[in-house]
């Protein structure tokens, strides 16, 4: 189990990349170089990608927990997904540093709801991960709604994609990815029919920053989590709101492998955050939120 007090912070957004249960799908290796271009990290080159047990390694060096999970895009990119109840697995042999999530296309309906069911029951899970431009649906959309409803009832946390994605950015097309999906305002409408059930917004949210800030400023189950953006690049409107009234609601993340916690910290301390902020983004508001 985490020693929560024994930790510089928590990590919200990390991401298991590397497959655990078989080799890469043809075509990965290109959407992963374009990601490493993109974020001008080299981690996106074939066979660097760390595993979820190499995840756990870095981040047990530094002190720091991390919340991890794969990312079910097979319908949209075509890649299979890593299995959920492998990430879940490893995560809980490294129970001292990792918190597992998981990650269930809405598409799957019903079905996806039981999976969801048995992923907390049966593997801990504690959240599920959405990307609604990799997975092309409006998050208000309510056929997601019966994945919504297990999830909620399992007491689990949600965390959506907002904003623009590096996510085939500079490949053709976009590799036909939709960024309209990921306007955070669609989660105003999940946030108010589901008002019991936490809701992240993760990353800045370009270009609807005040969008989320208005959602998460409005609806008391919404939170923002600052990864996927070097700190140095946050619009002053996001640091204004960090340091006011979502103080409580601001959470680190990374975006691991894309970003490495070591880059994201080092950037954050040049930042005029407040110092009474600070352990509140870094680990104090998460681990209120996933009640550790």
């Amino acid at each position: 189990m985490i020693n929560i007090d024994d930790l510089v912070a928590i990590d919200i957004h990390t991401h298991a990349e590397e497959p655990c249960c078989g080799p890469r799908d043809d075509g990965y290796d290109e959407f992963q170089a374009a990601m490493a271009r993109y974020f001008k990290n080299p981690a996106g080159a074939k066979g660097m990608l760390p595993s979820v047990a190499e995840t756990a390694a870095y981040y047990r060096e530094r002190k720091i927990g991390c919340v991890i999970f794969p990312v079910d895009a097979e319908r949209q990119t075509g890649f299979r997904r890593y299995s959920n109840e492998e990430v879940a697995e490893i995560a809980a042999q490294n129970s001292d540093i990792m918190i597992p999530f998981a990650s269930i296309d809405p598409a799957k309906g019903k079905l996806g709801a039981r999976e969801a069911r048995r992923l907390v029951r049966d593997f801990g899970v504690r959240g599920f991960k959405f990307h609604p431009t990799m997975q092309a649906f409006y998050p208000n959309d309510r056929d997601a709604y019966v994945l919504y409803e297990a999830i909620a009832e399992e007491g689990a946390v949600t965390l959506f994609h907002t904003g623009q994605t590096g996510v085939g950015s500079g490949m053709p097309g976009g590799m036909g990815m939709r960024l309209k999906y990921s306007n955070p305002l669609y989660l105003d409408d999940v946030a108010a029919d589901f008002p019991d059930m936490p809701i992240i917004l993760a990353h800045p949210s370009f270009p609807w920053q005040e969008e989320a800030l208005s959602v998460a400023t409005h609806k008391p189950n919404v939170y923002i989590d600052l990864s996927g953006w070097s700190p140095k690049y946050f619009p002053p409107i996001l640091v204004q709101y960090a340091n006011t009234i979502l103080k409580h609601k601001m959470l680190f993340g990374s975006d691991w492998p894309a970003i490495t916690p070591d880059r994201w910290l080092a950037d954050f301390e040049n930042i005029k955050i407040k110092d009474e902020v600070r352990p509140l983004i870094l680990k104090e508001n998460g681990r209120k939120l996933l009640k550790l």
